[in-house]
């Protein structure tokens, strides 16, 4: 699994692959789930790969080395068809890959992308979860605040760290 801002990994919170329990990717998963936000509507890969992350809470980004394989193993099967459209390859589904998607979406597990944004009792899940939130807004001031709105945002994270730090001093 790569985390969605590619920034943080091995040894965060005491598991391989960061952030306490996970899981990896399995290739079915990159399949179902590609197959599930092609239900939706025609998209290109790289949309298909925003989706995958919205979906998930922002807990999953899939790279473009297995979602671009994944889409030409559909269209191979027959599942998914594509088509240039303003200079870009917009993929859709074609009647067996929505049979498909629909079974894919019925199954006990849910879609694809529920263990990444579903519920847990986990308090390191859960941290996580809050991690990739507060990134994503993080991110949001960054791209249309105000140079006011980021410099209070950089305060308020400064504060955030020095408060998670000191918990960690006090050994609790």
């Amino acid at each position: 699994m790569r985390f969605a801002h590619g920034h943080f990994g091995p040894g965060m919170f005491g598991s391989p692959h960061g952030w306490g329990p996970g899981r990896r990717t399995r290739r079915g998963d990159v399949r179902a789930a590609v197959l599930g936000v092609l239900a939706d509507e025609p998209m290109h890969g790289y949309q298909i790969i925003q989706q995958l992350e919205e979906r998930s809470g922002g807990m999953w980004r899939p790279s473009a080395g297995s979602v671009y394989p994944t889409l030409q193993l559909l269209e191979d099967q027959g599942l998914v068809r594509s088509e240039e459209v303003e200079g870009r390859r917009v993929y859709s589904l074609t009647d067996a890959g929505r049979a498909e998607a629909e079974v894919n979406k019925e199954r006990p597990a849910g879609p694809p992308w529920a263990a990444w944004a579903g519920e847990s009792d986990d308090p390191r899940v859960k941290l996580r979860q809050a991690f990739f939130q507060l990134a994503g807004a993080a991110k949001q001031i960054g791209m249309g605040g105000s140079t006011e709105q980021v410099l209070k945002a950089l305060d308020i994270l400064a504060e955030a760290r020095r408060k998670i730090y000191a918990l960690l001093a006090d050994g609790d």
